[in-house]
């Protein structure tokens, strides 16, 4: 055994910079008989959970192998969970801690009441999860009064923050005018709330009572003008106005862009934010990533994944998210499962990008049997709406009909969701695909909401490969109902009667196009260059 004092390995680890260090550090510890001492393994669980560097994998696993009775390393792997994209093992750890009967103190409440608050926002229309987890915030509070902790400025912001979110805006401000301590954050929060729900009143009424604002205050300021479309009030603010920047204030101008889709905008900016040196946090590179998957800039969105793995820098969570994305959305597939396939923890979101990626470049096999693996798959994933318009677009690439009937069906009664617009959308382009196409028609008519443009569009170009005059006459009709009429939709219909050697009506149809005044869209198609 190694003879090593634990001050001596205590002054090595505040020097940990990476996840290989630690591996190397960990056998270290190992032969030295210290991985049972509580100040040692803190602090490897520390740097791994929380810092950019580590890997909460990684630190759940080292976490798992302890006894999990530290409440100091409770309160780090809450507080990690609490910021992932796994919020709801912040609050399955601190059930934990209760059942075991682990003090939990003034540094657990804070960051599991954020995690309740994260849930509600990652789960918004689970109406299920949205009543547990508000009952949780309400039982934790009853126990802070308990435990005499409810006066905390800290505990206090963050039930301002879960109230706001839980939509019990009443509540958030009962306890934030009973506070005796407001910090900024605090006034941040509550003002923050007021703008989540367009009370703009309340919250010019804060900012003027408010002590002093910071870049945080100002940043709130720019993310209103961003979520009401005003990109120009939201640059002078940015531009003109604050007295300082920071990471957060960019990430929120570059959100602006890619809201109003002005993708090659926000790249634009990040290039400029690269100048200023200013570090791009997790939130600026997932935004820059969806913007590189949108306009089809993969040579940005690989130079990003580059810079991140030369780093080291964990890619977890959203940010492993948006790579895949990226990289699927750019028909970049190996590269999206490569990634892909390195995460030991996968969020839904992951699961669906992949399948949806598959599904959408004809890879349809793989995509059904990734969505079978996800079924019963050890993170827990559980399919949800994109997971299933994923699933729906490979059986209606692949012409499985049957499959598809299973899958619509599995997701209502097995998995109760109830379908939107875009999976019964789904539907109808498997159903005309494969020459159903009076299942179809009988699908959009009974669905339990009106039909879009999308679907009848779907039946009409199918009637023309079916030779189906009465129901492209219909669905023409309807078309027309929802908006003006396309120079596409005119010269589909048109084709469909001259197939059928019905002249006298493709004279007709030209005529109405012509009298209507919808001109004829030339062809054109664009390539990138570099």
């Amino acid at each position: 055994m190694l003879n090593i004092r634990v001050s001596d390995m205590l002054s090595k680890l505040q020097q940990l910079s990476s996840v290989k260090e630690v591996e190397q550090t960990q056998c270290v510890i190992t032969k030295a008989g210290l991985f049972n001492n509580p100040l040692v393994i803190s602090k490897i669980i520390s740097f791994l959970s929380l810092s950019p560097l580590g890997s909460l994998v990684y630190a759940q696993a080292i976490f798992e192998d302890t006894a999990m009775d530290n409440p100091f390393v409770c309160n780090t792997m809450i507080r990690a969970y609490s910021k992932s994209v796994f919020p709801i093992k912040a609050i399955y750890l601190y059930n934990f801690m209760h059942q075991k009967d682990i003090k939990s103190d003034h540094f657990t409440y804070p960051s599991v009441l954020k995690a309740c608050a994260r849930v509600l926002w990652c789960n918004e229309e689970d109406m299920k999860c949205s009543r547990l987890v508000s009952c949780k915030g309400a039982e934790i509070h009853c126990q802070l009064f308990r435990l005499g902790l409810d006066q905390d400025c800290f505990i206090q912001t963050s039930l301002v923050y879960l109230y706001s979110k839980c939509g019990f805006l009443g509540l958030a401000r009962r306890v934030f005018d009973e506070m005796t301590e407001k910090t900024i954050y605090s006034w941040n929060v509550m003002i923050s709330a007021y703008d989540q729900i367009n009370d703009f009143d309340s919250a010019d009424s804060l900012i003027e009572s408010m002590p002093g604002k910071n870049v945080v205050s100002w940043n709130m300021l720019i993310a209103r003008y961003v979520r009401l479309g005003k990109i120009e009030d939201a640059r002078a603010v940015f531009f003109e106005e604050m007295p300082e920047r920071d990471a957060v204030s960019w990430n929120s101008m570059i959100a602006g862009y890619i809201q109003i889709r002005d993708y090659a905008g926000a790249l634009v900016l990040f290039r400029e934010m690269e100048l200023a040196n200013v570090e791009a946090t997790d939130i600026t590179l997932i935004s820059v990533l969806g913007a590189c998957a949108e306009i089809g800039a993969s040579e940005i969105g690989r130079k990003i994944h580059l810079s991140l793995k030369q780093r080291e820098y964990k890619i977890e969570g959203y940010l492993s998210n948006a790579l895949v994305d990226m990289y699927a959305k750019c028909g970049l597939l190996n590269l999206a499962w490569e990634v892909f396939t390195g995460l030991k923890m996968k969020h839904i979101s992951c699961w669906n990008a992949m399948i949806v990626g598959l599904a959408v470049h004809g890879y349809c096999e793989e995509a059904l049997r990734l969505f079978s693996t996800m079924e019963t798959s050890v993170d827990g994933a559980q399919p949800n709406r994109v997971t299933f318009i994923g699933v729906l677009i490979a059986c209606s690439h692949k012409g499985s009909v049957d499959e598809g009937r299973k899958f619509f069906n599995c997701m209502v009664n097995e998995y109760k969701i109830m379908p939107d617009i875009k999976h019964y959308g789904c539907m109808v382009d498997l159903l005309s695909r494969c020459g159903l196409l009076e299942e179809a028609h009988h699908m959009i008519k009974t669905m339990p909401f009106e039909a879009n443009s999308v679907l009848w569009r779907t039946l009409l170009g199918a009637c023309r490969v079916h030779h189906l005059v009465d129901l492209a006459e219909e669905s023409i009709q309807q078309l027309s109902k929802l908006e003006p009429l396309r120079d596409g939709d005119y010269v589909l219909l048109s084709n469909i009667y001259a197939e059928a050697q019905r002249w006298n009506d493709v004279e007709r149809v030209r005529s109405e196009m012509i009298g209507s005044g919808v001109p004829k869209t030339p062809g054109s198609s664009h390539i990138g260059t570099k």
